[in-house]
């Protein structure tokens, strides 16, 4: 049963691989995201604020989870996501795949987070220091990362 999480609160990355372990896992990979403070010529961020529905974000988790589950072989998985403000330097996303063989885990992990940042369902407003704010739409790179599964 995958572990999936929406929250406000943060996360402890460690303790998170720490449940992931057991007899049958051989190795666990895993993401974190942390919100930066600049990226491009963009003036730099001051904050991020993450919506979503409640109920229908978990499920579309869940749902990526038990697919990552079915094309892997797969101990444990793991996906928190943070929801809320959030300023530069906090953790905003957590993937983690526990698996027998590393390959699985890897590949997982990477198929998690390819989709979490195209398909999952949260919206993100960048918040300026220039005083401005701005949705955030899924990049280009990222959709086509996301679209390589497909293949």
């Amino acid at each position: 049963m995958p572990r999936i999480l929406v929250q406000a609160a943060d996360f402890n990355p460690g303790a998170e691989l720490a449940r992931l372990g057991g007899e049958e896992t051989g190795g666990i990979a895993s993401f974190t995201g942390i919100v930066r403070a600049s990226h491009g010529g963009s003036p730099r961020i001051a904050a991020l604020t993450l919506e979503h529905y409640p109920g229908m974000t978990e499920a579309a988790l869940a749902k990526l989870a038990a697919c990552a589950q079915a094309r892997w072989e797969l101990t444990g998985c793991t996906i928190i996501h943070r929801v809320g403000r959030l300023l530069p330097g906090e953790n905003i996303v957590f993937v983690a795949a526990a698996s027998a063989h590393r390959g699985d885990a890897l590949q997982a992990v990477a198929f998690l987070i390819d989709y979490l940042k195209t398909s999952a369902p949260f919206w993100k407003a960048e918040e300026r220091e220039d005083g401005t704010r701005q949705w955030v739409a899924a990049r280009a790179a990222d959709e086509a990362a996301a679209a390589g599964w497909d293949e």
